[in-house]
C-alpha cells in the first residue's frame, strides 16, 4: 500500500521544484480570513496542467484518500442543495481533518464569488487549478491525456441538438459555434466521464434515446450494471 510518504516522493518527482513541504509555504496556504486557527496543510503543490491534476488525484488516492458521496434529492432546489452540501462538509471536516477544498470553476467570476461566499466561516482554503487556464487548451489536454467523455445535456439555443450524444473529442470541438466555451463552461453542455487516466477501468455504457425536456437536449447513457465494476483509481 502507497504511504504519504511514498506519495510525497512521487509528487517531488513529477512536479520538482513545485512541490514543496516548506514550513513558510504551508504557513502561507493554512491561512484564512475566518476565525478559525491556522490549519497548514502537509504539503502544496502548483500543478501546470490537467494532467498533472489526474497525477496529482491518483497519487493521493493510492495513499488513501477516501472518496465521499453526496446524495443529492431530484428535483433539487438550490436552498436544498446549499443544505445538503453544508452538512457533508461539515462531516467530511470532522471526519477526516479537511484543510483545504478544491473547485473546478474556469473563469465565471460570479460562481467563484458564490463559492468564496458560501465557504466564509468554515476554515478551509480554497483552491482553483484551473482558473483561467484558456478552456481550448484545456480540452485539448483533456482529450490528449486521455479523457473519454460524451455529451449529456445540451442547450439547444446555444448549440444544434445533433450533437447531443457526441463524444467530447477534436471533431466536437471543431463543430462548436464559436460562441460555445470548449469546456462548456457557461452551461451550453455537460458531459459524462467514462473514461481516462483517473480511472481504473472504464465504465460499460450504451447510449439510449435523445429527449427534450424543460428546454434542454438530454441524451440518455445507460450503464451495464451487471458487467461494469469501474471505478475511479
Amino acid at each position: 500500500m502507497t504511504t504519504e510518504n511514498d506519495a510525497f516522493t512521487a509528487l517531488a518527482a513529477l512536479l520538482g521544484d513545485r512541490f514543496t513541504r516548506s514550513q513558510s509555504d504551508r504557513d502561507v496556504h493554512g491561512q484564512s480570513e475566518s476565525h478559525f486557527a491556522p490549519m497548514p496543510p502537509d504539503a502544496v503543490v502548483y500543478p501546470e496542467s490537467t494532467q498533472e491534476v489526474s497525477e496529482i488525484a491518483k497519487l493521493c488516492s493510492a495513499a488513501g484518500l477516501p472518496l465521499i458521496e453526496v446524495p443529492l434529492p431530484w428535483p433539487c432546489s438550490n436552498e436544498q442543495y446549499e443544505a445538503v452540501m453544508g452538512s457533508a462538509l461539515a462531516d467530511a471536516q470532522q471526519q477526516l481533518q479537511m484543510d483545504a477544498i478544491a473547485f473546478g470553476d474556469l473563469f465565471l467570476e460570479d460562481i467563484r464569488r458564490y463559492r468564496e461566499e458560501k465557504m466564509q466561516g468554515t476554515g478551509l482554503q480554497l483552491l482553483f487549478p484551473l482558473w483561467q487556464i484558456p478552456t481550448l487548451q484545456l480540452a485539448a489536454e483533456m482529450i490528449d491525456g486521455g479523457l473519454k467523455a460524451v455529451i449529456t445535456c445540451l442547450d439547444p439555443n446555444k448549440l444544434p441538438e445533433t450533437l447531443a450524444g457526441h463524444a467530447f473529442d477534436y471533431s466536437l470541438l471543431e463543430s462548436l459555434p464559436a460562441s460555445v466555451d470548449p469546456c462548456g463552461e457557461r452551461g451550453e453542455f455537460h458531459t459524462f466521464a467514462w473514461d481516462g487516466p483517473m480511472f481504473r477501468t472504464p465504465v460499460t455504457i450504451t447510449s439510449g434515446e435523445v429527449v427534450t425536456r424543460d428546454g434542454f437536449v438530454y441524451a440518455d447513457i445507460l450503464s451495464d450494471t451487471e458487467n461494469s465494476c469501474s471505478d475511479l483509481k
